[in-house]
């Protein structure tokens, strides 16, 4: 990743390519509706009988006609959009329309639903997590195996099991124990301080290098990228603000963090305290932040043996927005003590949660399961017990079991994924360096300024208590109705996909959700898939359309035992090169997604248009299958975020070069949808298009990297 390479002498800083960039393009209205009209197809053939489908595409054709004409309504909705780009200091999109209609308007929790997270590989010190053995405790006797995220080679063919015949033959799914049933609490350890202080520590030394801008500026071989969003992960929250949150301003040289123990809540100082407004500090020693870490987490202990209970506040951050906003105001009249509390929160450097025990694996018969990753999802994502000891409003929140495994969980309006991402591969770069924690003496771990560390307590009512309550109860619910759970497919990965399908790896990945999709609802639907604009000022992504009348066509061989490999691998590279094209497209800011989006925005009222009344505009955006690449991931044990839709799939994958790690979710609740069964599906769908891919070489009909393509991944 960018952030590893050395820091060279010479090499440009971090923002010096930023009054470069170019501006993100209003795109042009007719090719915005070219592109649009031409996505509706699939859904139209699907929807529509031979002869109905021609009269529902002309109408199509009419409304994109009539709002496009000389004099029409989307000649001058294109106008007040160029008026904002004008007015706009980056651009139209990301200064004035993305983080309001995208995130801050939208009230559902930010649990499950918006937050992202990460999952990192383990330490090479860190102890194997343990095993519930059934009996209602959990050890490390039979210890589930710990799988490798970055191998060295493949898998044997069919050695994973699982398919489509797996499916059939397990039409009801094994019943498993929750994890508050089969998790043994005990206490934060010593390796899970040392391990957090590390982390902290790593991540601390990003911030610096940031602000003395020594990371080299992100690049491919089309050009410089926008790094303005690696000034959105530090020192600022989410704001819960009636009927549209904002953020809280970025304080860059804050020197404190959040850490949050079994619910009690401390501030400690992981950098000195500023000279000056231009002094940028150097973090303090690993062993420093160590020690004033052991300090808060044995004064928790202290407390709770003294009888103390938290106040869970941090509960209430994961509850439906317009709900938080009117308990956070309740909270702040209780006490200016709790605006302290607040204000120290949000500006901290981010969250750190130490909890004091670690998910077991739980063996199923499922064998595509992987028990130990699962678990982890679970803890890094939601946490149990309703959601405890988690800040879920910060940019950051990193969560360390007792066993040091850990992850990273993000709130998703500042940065995208990727962006995080990045900087967990310069924290995980260095394995925890145990000559670094020498024994330092008390005075220098409590500073200058006291013991570098504070209790961060709550003044609140019963009304409150109450409140935490109730709503520790509805996150249970939507964390029991999260079905998340990661696929690892190991028997080929990007390299095979290169060399032997001869395809663009990440549009060969998207033909076989579309296929596995398919097979697993018996139905098309609209897909998303990030593209990443960040060749732009202040870019972050817009829309690649994966559905297809190419992706249909290839979807509808695959499902028709009459047609041969040759017709069907001609069909998934057509596939795969519409795919590059829409890829390309939305990548270059001429993508028509965010754009209708802006279009529509601008109406006046009183003002409509049939295009935008359609049935099939809404329908169009039902993204029940929500996707998104992120790297090769070999420091990852997976990532995930939440399925777009009830009756949907949210999918994030990793595709590295002999491992592709697929983070899965969906909801308990939808009787149509099964994490466990699409696992089964993607494997089926992987399977048979290698198939597919070898007959076709073997009789010759390969062409020279036929749908290969040099155009940069879509991103989260």
């Amino acid at each position: 990743m960018f952030s590893l390479s050395a820091h060279r002498a010479n090499q440009p800083k971090t923002f010096s390519n930023q009054n470069k960039l170019p501006r993100l393009p209003v795109p042009d209205l007719e090719k915005s509706l070219e592109g649009y009209l031409k996505s509706l197809a699939p859904l139209l053939e699907q929807k529509y009988d031979a002869s109905t489908l021609p009269k529902e595409i002309e109408k199509r054709k009419l409304f994109v006609r009539d709002f496009a004409a000389r004099g029409g309504l989307g000649r001058a909705l294109q106008e007040r959009l160029k008026d904002l780009d004008h007015v706009s200091p980056n651009n139209w999109l990301d200064d004035t329309l993305w983080l309001g209609l995208a995130y801050h308007t939208w009230r559902a929790p930010l649990l499950v639903n918006s937050n992202w997270w990460l999952l990192f590989a383990p330490d090479p010190s860190d102890p194997p997590p343990p095993t519930y053995s059934g009996s209602g405790s959990s050890g490390e006797s039979s210890a589930v195996h710990v799988p490798n995220p970055n191998p060295s080679e493949v898998k044997a063919r069919d050695s994973q099991q699982g398919g489509e015949t797996w499916v059939k033959e397990n039409a009801r799914l094994q019943t498993l124990p929750t994890y508050e049933e089969a998790t043994d609490r005990a206490w934060v350890s010593d390796w899970q301080v040392r391990k957090a202080a590390w982390v902290v520590r790593r991540f601390a030394e990003l911030r610096t290098k940031l602000q003395k801008e020594e990371i080299a500026p992100d690049a491919s071989k089309s050009g410089p990228f926008c790094m303005s969003q690696y000034q959105k992960l530090y020192n600022f929250s989410r704001i819960p603000i009636a009927g549209s949150d904002a953020f809280s301003v970025i304080a860059p040289q804050a020197p404190h963090l959040t850490v949050m123990i079994d619910d009690f809540i401390y501030s400690i100082d992981v950098f000195p305290k500023a000279t000056s407004p231009e002094d940028i500090t150097e973090p303090l020693p690993a062993g420093v932040i160590e020690q004033r870490i052991r300090s808060a987490v044995d004064d928790a202990r202290s407390r709770i043996e003294a009888g103390e209970q938290a106040v869970k506040v941090g509960i209430l951050t994961a509850d439906e927005r317009d709900t938080w906003t009117k308990n956070r105001e309740r909270i702040l009249l209780l006490s200016p003590k709790n605006r302290e509390t607040f204000n120290t929160i949000d500006s901290s450097l981010f969250t750190l949660s130490l909890d004091p025990y670690t998910l077991p694996s739980i063996p199923t018969s499922d064998p595509l399961r992987e028990p130990a990753v699962d678990a982890q999802i679970r803890n890094v994502a939601t946490g149990i017990d309703g959601g405890r000891n988690r800040w879920f409003d910060k940019a950051i929140s990193v969560t360390i079991e007792n066993t040091g495994r850990g992850g990273i969980m993000g709130e998703h309006s500042p940065v995208d994924a990727l962006i995080p991402s990045i900087a967990v591969e310069y924290v995980l770069g260095e394995p925890v360096d145990e000559s670094k924690f020498t024994t330092t003496s008390s005075s220098a771990a409590e500073g200058s300024s006291g013991k570098g560390w504070e209790r961060l307590d709550w003044v609140v009512d019963e009304g409150i208590k109450t409140e935490i309550e109730e709503c520790q109860g509805r996150n249970r619910k939507l964390i029991e109705d999260s079905d998340a759970s990661q696929l690892w497919w190991g028997e080929y990965g990007v390299e095979w996909i290169k060399k032997h399908a001869k395809q663009s790896p990440d549009a060969y990945i998207q033909q076989a959700l579309q296929l596995a999709w398919y097979r697993d609802q018996g139905y098309a639907t609209a897909t998303y898939e990030t593209a990443s604009t960040r060749t732009f000022l202040h870019g972050r992504t817009d829309v690649i359309r994966t559905l297809s009348d190419e992706s249909r066509n290839f979807v509808k061989s695959m499902v028709d035992p009459k047609v041969d490999a040759a017709k069907r691998y001609a069909l998934l590279t057509e596939a795969c090169k519409a795919h590059n094209t829409l890829t390309r497209t939305s990548s270059a800011g001429h993508g028509f997604d965010r754009h209708l989006m802006g279009l529509k925005v601008m109406l006046r009222p009183g003002e409509t248009h049939a295009i935008f009344d359609d049935e099939m505009y809404a329908k169009s955006q039902e993204w029940k299958l929500s996707t998104s690449g992120l790297s090769a991931g070999g420091s990852f044990m997976g990532t995930g975020f939440g399925a777009a839709w009830p009756d949907g799939y949210g999918i994030n994958y990793l595709a590295g070069p002999y491992l592709v790690k697929f983070g899965i979710e969906s909801k308990q609740s939808c009787s149509a949808t099964s994490t466990a069964k699409f696992k089964h599906r993607i494997v089926q769908a992987l399977r048979d298009m290698r198939a597919v891919c070898e007959a076709a070489t073997a009789a010759g009909d390969h062409g020279a990297s036929a749908g290969q393509d040099k155009t940069p991944k879509a991103k989260l």
